[in-house]
């Protein structure tokens, strides 16, 4: 969903990189998905102040947001996107208020995850169950996001998002 507004909208929005304690996944590079440091690292920027959220979304593995990200991006003029999990979302949803569109891109159902999950072959079983029973928890906070965005289809959902976008942002839409 990110890169397709990435793409359909270019130069108007850009992805805050987000940091992580994890290692990195398959073709993941630091800096472009996340910005992979060490526990301590991401504790000393916790005690710093620089991140605008974070939260420890696995046992030993933290995800954030920094303040610089959110800077580098508005100096250029874009506007932000977060690819953050739920808390953080919601987080973010309270900090930046209206002047924030939060959207909840859930799959259609937990067995439908569990197969893409599965299909994508990255992700160890142990994480997958993880991930699943952490999505069943967070499938009941949709309701704190201005939008849930249901991908069953992923033509029809970007179908869906452009016009989301195109109704918050009408100012967005590439010129023909």
């Amino acid at each position: 969903m990110v890169q397709h507004l990435l793409s359909t909208y270019p130069g108007r929005f850009e992805l805050s990189v987000s940091c992580t304690t994890r290692a990195p996944r398959g073709q993941e590079v630091d800096g472009r998905e996340y910005y992979f440091i060490s526990r301590e690292d991401f504790e000393q920027k916790i005690q710093e102040g620089a991140f605008i959220e974070h939260e420890q979304v696995y046992e030993g593995l933290y995800y954030g947001t920094l303040y610089s990200e959110i800077d580098r991006i508005q100096s250029k003029g874009a506007v932000p996107i977060f690819d953050v999990d739920v808390k953080g979302g919601i987080h973010l949803e309270r900090i930046f208020g209206d002047k924030a569109l939060s959207i909840f891109v859930c799959p259609p159902s937990i067995e439908e995850l569990s197969r893409r999950l599965h299909s994508r072959g990255d992700t160890s079983e142990e994480m997958i169950q993880k991930r699943l029973a952490k999505a069943s928890i967070e499938m009941e906070d949709a309701k704190e996001f201005d939008i849930q965005l249901v991908n069953d289809n992923l033509s029809s959902a970007f179908q869906q998002l452009e016009k989301i976008i195109d109704t918050y942002f009408p100012q967005s839409h590439p010129k023909d």
